[in-house]
């Protein structure tokens, strides 16, 4: 299973072609692929028109939807945000912190085109899809 980010699904969405866009498409239909709730709530809200977002919505359906905050992530994200606080990294956005958090104890891959997940990969072992 791939995780896949907000950064891909807002570039997918917009017609962006990259090499993230790219791969999104390749694993569509060939694979399972899931976002997180918190990835769900970035790309929902960013449609004006109802019309897109329920098209969305609905092709979330075929998607793994995880939940990815509890007690347990939430005080493990913490400390990988402080970890690399330490390193002198400061990461902009929690939300990136706690899918970071989630893929690496859930061992999964993330896609991502946001480099704010790079730390994670260099430093804390998430595996970049």
């Amino acid at each position: 299973m791939i995780v896949v980010d907000s950064s891909v699904w807002i570039d997918y969405f917009s017609g962006v072609v990259n090499i993230q866009t790219d791969k999104l498409d390749g694993i569509l239909g060939q694979g399972p692929v899931a976002i997180g709730d918190l990835i769900l709530t970035e790309v929902l809200q960013g449609f004006r028109h109802d019309k897109d977002y329920k098209a969305v919505r609905s092709l979330f359906e075929d998607v793994t939807i995880c939940e990815m905050l509890g007690t347990k992530m939430a005080i493990k994200s913490a400390d990988n945000f402080r970890s690399l606080r330490r390193k002198g990294i400061t990461v902009r956005k929690t939300a990136d912190v706690i899918i970071a958090t989630f893929c690496i104890e859930q061992k999964l891959p993330l896609l991502f085109s946001d480099k704010d997940f790079k730390p994670f990969v260099e430093h804390l072992g998430l595996v970049e899809f």
